[in-house]
């Protein structure tokens, strides 16, 4: 019998085992012999945040700029509830956190002891699983586990509750290595790719005179191997390109065949070459209602593979024609490799075959659906973005986002050309979301640019984060569009509930330059087009955390529009624009 070591050591030996290096989190009663243990661990920093929401955030920027699974370490009761949100978050944007939560001794479980809840009931809806542990001999095995299941297959957060009486046992540590079959470090689904599925695929595209790439998320977290398969088969192809929200970065954002971003707000060139396409190929995307609209008028005329590495997610929104279920990644390596072995002739006749396909979509090019009437007297907060990506897109710089406007003004003008440098919460929403990410992004690249694109509503839900930055040097750059207003609320009120902007001001904010001042960090404000140029770049110079309080015009609203519930080719391009319906064949109606 070997030497007997603690619960709260088993959980360290573990992630020592699974080489974590960062944790996120706060401490409290019910987990403190596990953080009594950390100073044993010198391999293993941990990084205090100042709520545990934005621990959790913090988890999740580190995963998805890294490709590593965050973990997050709270206490019972107040401090798991905290972190529901950023689990619910993880969940919903497929993102890897392994959360360690404490609980109540064993024994008083269930006599609603002081900071006791129902941890695993509570995140059993936002987990893909999470365990209890009431025994200290299945720590170990459980521990590792949550390892595999948060970064295998689909990823996702996992939670373990582990009671303080736990944490004091002693067992004998035991760890078995999974025999399970993993490619780059995520599970196969299905094996080998059947030939027979490929040459489905190939044969559709084939015969498709109007075909369409859309990708998402699942080539992001394929790995970067993904993104360039993607690449290369969007070259011997021809095929244009579009990306969901959560996708940006797989393919370049500046190149000729991206169509830009797709959905409520994407392109006009891009939602109406999915609404007029005779093939539609869904690569690691998951139908998601911002990009649908209105169901039944989705794609009508369409034929549609979906790719996607969870079985769940195909058929759950939109009927598809061929379904493959894969890790993306595989298949687009497959699938170049069965077009360059076995379809030689498709490559010779394709982009021919598609060349009236690409007239279409470069009438609808001609719309510049993304211009804007700029001013030299108030800041637009697009021209903002597109000053931030020239002064910054040579510095491999990262960018995390709030929610609202300014999500949606970054996504349509920072052009992403590499995959993990674009973190965002996509599924749930989450104002306070960017701050607290783009801590964890820079624990993960310390010597990168990493930028928060942020609204001043959102940033204030977690601005108690900078203290984060400030105590651990984080040079993050929180860069401001500050339009005095919970600017998607006033848009959506202004447009459809005929300007009634109920609770939407956003009065009585903060200084942000004094506040930065109180915080310990720098502050810099601009409020002329003119400033801009230099004030960023004195931002992106500035080797401390930076508050950027951008003053931009409050009235500007964010196009082009979908209208929630309609299709893609009833789109608002401009305010006075208040419908268009764009035919196949490209002609706008009035």
């Amino acid at each position: 019998m070997g030497k007997l070591i603690s619960g709260a050591e088993i959980v360290f030996k573990v992630l020592e085992h699974h080489k974590v290096e960062h944790i996120f989190g706060y401490p409290g009663g019910a987990v403190l012999p596990i953080y009594d243990e950390l100073k044993n661990h010198k391999t293993i920093k941990h990084i205090l945040a100042r709520h545990e929401q934005g621990a959790g955030h913090a988890a999740e920027g580190y995963a998805r700029s890294s490709g590593k699974p965050g973990v997050l370490l709270v206490t019972s009761g107040p401090g798991a509830t905290n972190a529901v949100t950023a689990l619910t978050d993880a969940y919903m944007d497929s993102v890897p956190l392994v959360c360690i939560s404490g609980q109540v001794p064993t024994h008083l479980i269930g006599t609603d002891a002081f900071q006791e809840c129902d941890t695993t009931g509570i995140t059993r809806p936002c987990t893909k699983h999470n365990w209890l542990v009431k025994d200290v001999n299945d720590l170990a095995k459980v521990m590792d586990l949550a390892f595999e299941v948060a970064t295998t297959g689909r990823p996702g957060p996992v939670l373990v509750d582990i009671p303080k009486d736990i944490q004091f046992k002693k067992t004998n540590f035991v760890l078995k290595s999974s025999n399970k079959k993993k490619l780059n470090g995520k599970s196969k689904p299905n094996g080998k790719i059947s030939s027979s599925d490929l040459d489905k695929v190939i044969n559709l595209m084939k015969k498709s005179s109007k075909p369409i790439f859309y990708t998402g998320g699942g080539v992001i977290n394929s790995g970067p191997e993904a993104s360039k398969s993607l690449r290369e088969l969007v070259s011997i192809t021809g095929f244009p390109i579009t990306s969901t929200l959560q996708g940006l970065g797989a393919y370049p954002g500046d190149d000729p065949l991206f169509l830009g971003m797709l959905g409520m707000h994407g392109t006009y060139e891009a939602n109406n070459s999915m609404y007029s396409c005779d093939l539609m190929i869904n690569i690691g995307a998951r139908f998601d209602d911002r990009i649908t609209g209105k169901v039944d008028e989705f794609s009508p005329k369409s034929k549609k593979i979906h790719v996607d590495i969870d079985p769940s997610s195909i058929g759950k929104n939109i009927k598809v024609d061929l379904a493959v279920v894969s890790d993306v990644g595989s298949f687009l390596k497959a699938l170049n490799k069965r077009i360059k072995e076995k379809h030689k002739d498709f490559l010779n006749s394709n982009k021919q075959n598609i060349s009236k396909w690409w007239k279409d979509i470069d009438k609808w090019r001609q719309k510049k659906s993304l211009s804007f009437k700029n001013s030299k007297e108030v800041i637009k907060p697009q021209y903002a973005v597109q000053r931030l990506y020239e002064l910054s897109k040579n510095k491999d710089t990262f960018i995390t986002t709030e929610v609202g406007q300014h999500q949606m003004w970054a996504a349509q003008h920072y052009k992403f050309n590499k995959p993990n440098r674009w973190m965002t919460s996509g599924g749930l929403g989450t104002m306070g979301y960017g701050l607290p990410a783009a801590v964890g992004v820079q624990i993960a690249h310390p010597d990168k640019l990493v930028v928060d694109i942020a609204g001043e509503a959102s940033v204030l839900m977690t601005m108690q984060e900078m203290s984060t930055a400030v105590q651990y040097k984080l040079p993050i750059k929180i860069f401001i569009l500050n339009n005095q207003y919970m600017g998607m609320v006033r848009q959506w009120q202004e447009l459809l509930h005929e300007k009634n902007y109920s609770e939407s001001y956003t009065a009585a904010l903060p200084d942000f330059v004094k506040l930065a001042e109180a915080y310990g960090c720098v502050g810099i404000q601009a409020t002329k087009p003119d400033e801009l140029d230099e004030k960023i770049n004195e931002m992106i110079n500035t080797k401390e955390p930076v508050i950027f309080d951008c003053r931009v015009d409050p009235a500007e609203n964010c196009y082009p529009m979908i209208p929630s519930g309609k299709p893609h080719n009833q789109m608002l391009l401009g305010p006075e624009d208040e419908k268009e319906e764009v035919t196949d064949e490209g002609k706008t109606l009035v």
